[in-house]
């Protein structure tokens, strides 16, 4: 038995020099130390010595495994180093040449015009508010006078997370909120821009799409100053030249209601493709704030008006920018986004 080990041994030793890779030297480990490996099957058969032969033979095979084992090792290991200063040389970086040209983004249109909204209403003496884009029905929709099974509910087809609180659907939630924070009850004049989310999609309409929404209550507040609010808006945000038009309609927090239009500013109002040949385009509604929405925040009717307007910021962004698809808002692709990168230089 003792004649049969060293045999083995002296195999594996001549086969561990000659093998040539990493490759090589694990077949070699295999073949002699693996499960099926010839001194492993020496160990299984040391049922048949004889008691005194056993610990005798069994010292015998571990010394001459780990000596291969110790072998093959410092061959792997010279085999890696090898390799790794082959790798080194032949996969040379010249650290000297001029690098891959980085594409670059730049400011995204819905944050221009977020920008330029609040610094032309903060320069009018504005507050810029937020609020929680998970909102109670409560604030969402019955403090601004639309109570459980009103009919306006369906012009909204809102996602609901439970019967009580939904993704906002307009950013008016916020007005409310800051009506009731307001315990002196004395006036206001905020702007709340933010996300909002109905289920639309489609190349003018957007699941979630962003809005600003205007509220200001004070004493004799009339259409008078929310007519001349709107047109320094509009006129700041889209063109000098342009012309407002107001025109009835119904929202149920503010009475009486308008859609606003716009001169086209594409054609200057002799008709196009753009405002399908009316010469006019709709940018925002607004209207009075009606009396039930001051009365549930806390506002006396009798003493306080005030005006509310809001607009989409997407919207905008595409009427501004010539964006014809308002999905390109939300993609975040560079080739898009660097077009307007041009607009800072």
């Amino acid at each position: 038995m003792k004649e049969e080990i060293e045999k083995i041994k002296q195999s594996a030793l001549s086969e561990i020099e000659k093998a040539s890779d990493a490759r090589q030297l694990d077949d070699v480990r295999v073949k002699y130390l693996g499960k099926k490996g010839e001194l492993t099957t020496i160990l299984r058969g040391m049922g048949s010595l004889t008691p005194e032969e056993r610990p005798v033979i069994g010292s015998l095979v571990n010394v001459v495994k780990e000596e291969l084992e110790e072998l093959i090792s410092k061959k792997e290991k010279e085999y890696g180093e090898q390799e790794l200063n082959r790798k080194l040389k032949e996969e040379t970086i010249d650290i000297t040449l001029p690098s891959t040209k980085i594409k670059r983004g730049s400011k995204h249109p819905l944050n221009r015009i977020i920008e330029e909204v609040e610094d032309l209403f903060v320069s009018m003496g504005y507050d810029v508010v937020t609020g929680p884009e998970l909102e109670t029905d409560e604030y969402c929709f019955e403090r601004l006078n639309l109570p459980k099974g009103h009919p306006a509910r369906d012009m909204q087809d809102s996602f609901y997370i439970t019967s009580e609180y939904l993704l906002r659907t307009q950013t008016s939630a916020v007005q409310a909120r800051t009506m009731m924070a307001n315990e002196e009850k004395s006036p206001i004049r905020v702007i709340c821009p933010g996300k909002t989310y109905r289920r639309d999609d489609d190349a003018t309409h957007s699941h979630q799409f962003s809005q600003v929404e205007g509220l200001v209550i004070d004493k004799n507040i009339s259409l008078a100053d929310l007519k001349g609010t709107l047109e320094i808006f509009v006129k700041k945000m889209l063109g000098e030249n342009l012309s407002l038009r107001f025109r009835p309609s119904y929202f149920p927090f503010t009475e009486p209601s308008y859609e606003v239009d716009v001169s086209c500013f594409k054609c200057g109002g002799k008709g196009c493709n753009l405002c399908k040949q009316t010469g006019w385009i709709e940018v925002l509604g607004s209207g009075i704030v009606h009396p039930n929405v001051l009365k549930m925040n806390g506002y006396d009717p009798e003493k306080y008006s005030g005006f509310a307007f809001g607009t989409g910021l997407d919207r905008l962004a595409m009427f501004k920018y010539e964006i014809t698809d308002i999905r390109l808002l939300y993609q975040n692709d560079v080739r898009f986004l660097e077009q307007f990168d041009r607009l800072d230089r």
